[in-house]
Order: C-alpha cells, then sequence, then structure tokens
C-alpha cells in the first residue's frame, strides 16, 4: 500500500513522466517478462522505468545466478524505494549482487555490454514524438542483436486521442503513432492483450533483427 501511495503521489505531481495510477499488476508484470521466463542463461537484462518495482518483483524472481540487471529510473523517490526493497526483501536481495539501479534518463545511460533483454514501463503516449524517437533508437543501441524489447502501452489511447483530442494533440498522436509503427512494423514478434490491469494494456514483443518483420 506505501508504494501504491507514493505511485499516486508521483503521478499527480509528475504526470507526464509517471503516466499511470497504479503500479502495473501481476498479469502485466507476467506479460511484460513472459520472453526472460524461458531464456537460456546467463542473460543481461535492462529494466527501463521501473517505478516502485511492479515489474521488478517479478524479474528478480526469474534471475539465475550469473545474470544481470540493470534499473534506469528517472525519478529519485522511486529509486530510493528501489534501494529499500533490495536491502529489505528477501527475493530482491537474493539478487542485490546482480543488480545496479541508475537515475538518469535512458537516452543519457551508458552500458558495459549490450542487453539480451529490455523490460520498459516508460509512459510513451506522455512524451514529444522527437522524445519517443530518442528513445527507441536507445532501446536498440543497447539491445543484442537477437535481443528482445518488451513494452506496454495502454489500450486505445493514442486512437481516442487521435479522434477526439485538441487539434496540436491529435498531431502529436498521429505523429506518435507513425514512429511506433515503423518499429512495430520491423521488429515485432508478438503482442500480449492484459486486461486485467488498470487501465488494460497491449504488451509489444520487439526482436532486435529483421527476421521478426517477415516472420
Amino acid at each position: 500500500m506505501r508504494h501504491h501511495i507514493e505511485f499516486f503521489r508521483q503521478f499527480r505531481s509528475r504526470f507526464e513522466t509517471t503516466g499511470a495510477i497504479a503500479p502495473s499488476s501481476r498479469f502485466l508484470a507476467n506479460a511484460m517478462t513472459r520472453p526472460l521466463r524461458d531464456a537460456e542463461k546467463p542473460v543481461r537484462v535492462l529494466e527501463v522505468g521501473p517505478g516502485t518495482g511492479a515489474v521488478t518483483s517479478r524479474i528478480v524472481e526469474l534471475l539465475g545466478p550469473n545474470d544481470h540487471l540493470d534499473l534506469v529510473e528517472l525519478n529519485e523517490s522511486f529509486a530510493d524505494i528501489l534501494r529499500q526493497r533490495f536491502d529489505s526483501e528477501k527475493r530482491y536481495q537474493a539478487v542485490a549482487d546482480q543488480a545496479a539501479i541508475h537515475v538518469c534518463a535512458l537516452q543519457e545511460f551508458h552500458a558495459e555490454d549490450e542487453y539480451d533483454f529490455i523490460i520498459s514501463g516508460l509512459p510513451l503516449n506522455n512524451f514529444p514524438t522527437e522524445l519517443v524517437q530518442e528513445i527507441f533508437a536507445a532501446y536498440f543501441r543497447l539491445l543484442k542483436p537477437g535481443g528482445v524489447l518488451s513494452y506496454f502501452e495502454y489500450m486505445y489511447v493514442r486512437p481516442i486521442r487521435t479522434r477526439v483530442g485538441k487539434a496540436s494533440e491529435r498531431l502529436r498522436m498521429q505523429a506518435l503513432t507513425d514512429v511506433l509503427a515503423e518499429y512495430l512494423s520491423r521488429h515485432r514478434f508478438d503482442t500480449d492483450w492484459v486486461f486485467a490491469n488498470l487501465p488494460p494494456a497491449w504488451v509489444q514483443h520487439l526482436r532486435n533483427d529483421d527476421v521478426a518483420a517477415a516472420e
């Protein structure tokens, strides 16, 4: 409950970067981590925008002894909560030596090596189109060839805003749709529909190669 309260407080004060009124449900967390579940080990995992750790809780359960997890979180309050969880919760403590929290924007993050999996909770629909382009460039800069990016967006937000928003918002949503459609057409290999979440969400799974488009 403490995490939910802090999440809602951050939503009210920093809607553009928080983007949701509650942490992701366990059903959304399961969908976001589905490609990781059956992965051959060891793997490197990057979680972007983990918030209070709703999806992180599932990721740490799936990590093997030689896996590595980096978490990039822009919100210092959320980063503090994550640090506390790695210090005090058993399932987090079990992999604390394999994990690192980085408080920065994704575009500013540089890693020692590429990642097998990137799992992102960033609220893309809240961002300017240019920023979304920078974020996707960072995703694919950090992702290994053949690596998997999983991100979510709330169902029908862009189609609704494209139809009923102000003129400037309709233009932004259409431009954002065009940017996402280019990546999805080239790299998407699967989609999960998650109705048991507030609000319901789609999870998009993209692979960093051109084989995914043919499949």
